[in-house]
C-alpha cells in the first residue's frame, strides 16, 4: 500500500488507530473456524487450521520513517482456574508486505475526505424475491 495512504488511514506518524483488520501477502496469523472439542470416549477433536495473512488488530501505530507498523491484538482467555485475563500481542510489519485494511465501520471514508454512499436501511427485498 501506498505510505501517504497508510499515514492518512492511521492518523500520522506515531499515533495509534482504532481497531482494524490489516491484510499482509503472506500468511501471518492461524485461525479456526470454531472450538476444539471433547468427543465421546475423551478424544479431543480439533477443530481444522488454516493460515491467513489477516491480523485483527485493536490498535495500530504507523512509524513511517522506519516502514513499519505497530500491530497490537489484546487476546482475552480463561486460565486453569477459571480466571479471565488478558494475553497482549504485540506485531511488527513492514509496511511494504500491508495489502489492505479493513475497517470495521465507515469512518475511514470521513478521514479520506469521501462522502458516505447513500444507501438503503434495513431489509428491502426485490421485487419478485420469495419470502417465507
Amino acid at each position: 500500500m501506498d505510505a501517504e495512504l497508510l499515514t492518512t488511514l492511521f492518523g500520522g506518524d506515531r499515533s495509534w488507530s482504532s481497531p482494524c483488520v490489516v491484510i499482509l501477502d503472506g500468511e501471518a496469523t492461524v485461525k479456526t473456524p470454531g472450538p476444539d472439542t471433547i468427543v465421546s470416549g475423551g478424544m479431543k477433536s480439533y477443530a481444522p487450521r488454516y493460515s491467513t495473512g489477516r491480523i485483527e488488530a485493536d490498535t495500530c501505530c504507523l512509524l513511517r520513517a522506519q516502514g513499519a507498523l505497530l500491530i497490537v491484538q489484546q487476546l482475552p482467555y480463561k486460565d486453569s482456574t477459571g480466571q479471565t485475563a488478558v494475553k497482549q500481542t504485540l506485531t511488527i510489519v513492514d509496511t511494504r508486505h500491508i495489502i489492505g485494511v479493513e475497517f470495521p465501520h465507515l469512518k475511514a471514508l470521513d478521514i479520506l475526505g469521501i462522502p458516505l454512499p447513500l444507501m438503503a436501511e434495513g431489509h428491502e427485498y426485490r421485487p419478485g424475491t420469495l419470502v417465507g
